[in-house]
């Protein structure tokens, strides 16, 4: 009996373990996450987006993306019930601003590059 009990639990535990597994895979997989390439000479200081293109929300990109550089941005899960395209601007060092593409970050594998 007490062999049967050890299998059951030792059972029990690993199959908890593979769920738990699991569960944090799907978590990240349902994430929203893209890569922002800056190709440009200037520092991004705020990456904009928009809906319409008219009221503008930004990114924390804590002190920015440096020229040459790139980094990995999460949609915040408050975001989740928003559209999957939209607008997003670059606003650089010297306060300039790249034009408005939409994007659709929806879209697997998802790269932004800033040139300008």
């Amino acid at each position: 009996m007490k062999l049967t009990s050890n299998i059951v639990r030792t059972s029990m535990f690993a199959l908890m373990i593979v769920f738990a597994e699991f569960t944090a895979a799907s978590a990240q997989d349902s994430e929203f996450s893209f890569k922002v390439f800056n190709r440009t000479d200037s520092s991004i200081k705020k990456l904009m987006v928009s809906v319409d293109g008219k009221k503008w929300g930004f990114f924390d990109i804590g002190a920015g993306i440096a020229a040459g550089k790139s980094a990995e941005l999460v949609w915040s899960k408050s975001t989740d019930s928003e559209p999957c395209k939209q607008w997003v601007k670059a606003v650089y060092a010297d306060k300039s601003e790249s034009k408005p593409v939409k994007f659709d970050f929806c879209e697997e594998d998802l790269e932004l590059e800033f040139t300008e």
